[in-house]
């Protein structure tokens, strides 16, 4: 894996950095806000992920010595050099739970710190967790389509983006996979792993037969066989079957057959059928190639006999999105809001450290309303649209819940890591709080975030001071 060192970063951060240094503005405290601006996938809520990932990449955060060398290479000054071979992270950072669901525009994450330090780190907190919320909803859209009875695999690693696949295996376990064939991921963060067998496998022997009897005295306990090499329902099932019986007459089980071409929902229908007739109706059926969440959905619309789905492709690389477009602001610095202005003014900027409040009903479910507010509110009782004027909702009455909590201090965790087992469970307890309507694919409902009016009036404020200015 790729060495996490400082110079993880794009290069206008650290020349940034250096005229922040040459202007000795090395203690200026600054505020920067992680947001998105739309969720991916055309869904209705994102799972934020990767934040454990990030909090150990910034305790161990350096300029080793082959940075510096390099650095000085590229013509940096020798006293920003020093500056930097002695640079650690030592800011704060308020944050959402790992796990939680996020919504587009709200503060996810808060760093404050000094300003070179805040600066340094942006690439790499996107870079983090830009790419784990991203595989994180992936898999949680496929684990909504595919219940909870049915068991996902994380196919991913030889079809991923180089290293992403070792990370993309973690945040899949976020969003609701149960095992990886990632043998590193595995080892790493304790996923259980998991895998069969590949056609040359199959190919390599004189005949199908010789080759499932091969693997099964290698793998008695968990034995899985791949029966689309040939001929999947005249010489791949009926082999599969022979071979089961055996096992059963050795005292052991046969644990499931995969289909990995063909029609899927008429071949694990058939295979079904001839398994439960042959006595193995234990046997489960697992399913691969090229699956998404909208294939398993036709899928389960069929009644495909489908127990187990390998997924691989789609979920590692985000497809089709690609990428979340999430984004690091300044929001204050020197102690002073900082905002930038667009002419579209969906993407003028929310200035002041911020909190930010869920909304919640009667049962404690999520009301459909997330408020952002400043630092040190508490009671809002009513949110504005972030760029409508017009738009506005009273939450007068309805309890709210903060996000953002501390989770790192002068540069050190506040908390050990969380293991993935607890992360897992505990995007699924607040999934399962947002109402349907927000977890359609098709025309989501939108998922309501907003200002409080003590935000809106201090933002409405600076506005107006900047476009003031440009009439001078």
């Amino acid at each position: 894996m790729i060495d996490l060192t400082a110079t993880y970063t794009d290069h206008y951060e650290i020349a940034m950095s250096q005229a922040y240094f040459g202007q000795g503005r090395t203690d200026e405290r600054a505020v920067f806000d992680y947001f998105f601006r739309e969720s991916p996938f055309g869904g209705g809520y994102t799972v934020f992920a990767g934040l454990d990932v990030l909090l150990d990449a910034l305790q161990s955060l350096r300029f080793d010595e082959k940075d510096i060398k390099f650095l000085r290479e590229q013509g940096l000054a020798a006293d920003f050099l020093g500056y930097l071979e002695k640079f650690r992270f030592s800011g704060d950072l308020f944050s959402s739970r790992e796990g939680d669901v996020v919504f587009p525009v709200e503060p996810i994450l808060r760093v404050e710190g000094n300003i070179i330090e805040a600066q340094l780190i942006e690439t790499l907190l996107l870079n983090i967790l830009n790419f784990h919320s991203l595989v994180a909803t992936k898999a949680s859209r496929i684990r909504q389509v595919a219940g909870d009875d049915a068991v996902l695999i994380d196919f991913g690693l030889r079809r991923s983006h180089g290293p992403g696949g070792y990370y993309a295996s973690r945040a899949a376990v976020i969003g609701g996979f149960d095992s990886t064939s990632n043998v590193r991921a595995g080892r790493d963060y304790g996923i259980p792993v998991s895998g069969t067998m590949a056609h040359s496998f199959v190919q390599s022997f004189a005949d199908e037969l010789s080759s499932f009897r091969v693997f099964a005295r290698e793998h008695p306990d968990d034995c899985v066989l791949l029966v689309d090499t040939y001929d999947t329902l005249r010489s791949g099932v009926p082999n599969a079957i022979r071979v089961g019986q055996e096992m059963q007459e050795r005292g052991q089980r046969l644990s499931g057959i995969r289909l990995d071409s063909g029609d899927l929902a008429y071949l694990s229908k058939a295979a079904r059928r001839m398994l439960d007739e042959a006595g193995l109706s234990y046997v489960s059926i697992a399913a691969s190639n090229q699956l998404d969440e909208h294939v398993i959905r036709s899928l389960r619309e069929q009644g495909a006999a489908i127990d187990v789905y390998g997924v691989g492709t789609s979920l590692v690389t985000g497809s089709p999105d690609a990428a979340l477009d999430g984004v690091y602001k300044l929001a204050f610095a020197d102690g002073k809001p900082r905002i930038k202005l667009s002419e579209s003014t969906e993407k003028i900027s929310v200035p002041f450290a911020k909190q930010v409040f869920r909304v919640l009903d009667e049962e404690g479910n999520f009301w459909g309303a997330d408020a952002i507010a400043l630092d040190d509110e508490s009671d809002i009782e009513k949110m504005h649209h972030p760029s409508d004027p017009l738009k506005s909702i009273s939450i007068e009455g309805l309890r709210h819940m903060p996000l953002l909590h501390k989770v790192m201090e002068n540069g050190g965790r506040v908390n050990g890591p969380q293991s993935l087992s607890s992360i897992r469970e505990y995007s699924r307890e607040r999934l399962a709080m947002l109402p349907d309507e927000f977890k359609r694919f098709e025309n989501p409902h939108i998922y309501k975030v907003g200002l409080s009016e003590r935000l809106k009036r201090e933002r409405d404020q600076l506005i107006k001071e900047q476009r003031e200015k440009w009439k001078h």
